[in-house]
């Protein structure tokens, strides 16, 4: 990462995104996140957001990581 005043940019070439809305694959996300990485390990991770939506009926979570694929 390179540091510019009071921000990081950080360098990457890919985006990848885990989502799920029921709550078992909510339950499950952290798991199919760390299978991923493990199957990609020439993808260093730069950047991680953490995202949740919902409305009346849904909840909705989010993992999208930021990645450098130094293949």
């Amino acid at each position: 990462m390179v540091q510019h005043q009071n921000h990081t940019t950080a360098r990457f070439n890919g985006v990848k995104v885990f989502s799920a809305t029921m709550a078992q694959e909510r339950e499950n996300l952290g798991e199919k996140l760390t299978v991923w990485v493990r199957e990609h390990p020439q993808c260093q991770i730069v950047d991680t957001i953490v995202t949740q939506s919902s409305d009346e009926a849904f909840h909705c979570l989010a993992i999208t990581i930021f990645f450098l694929d130094e293949k």
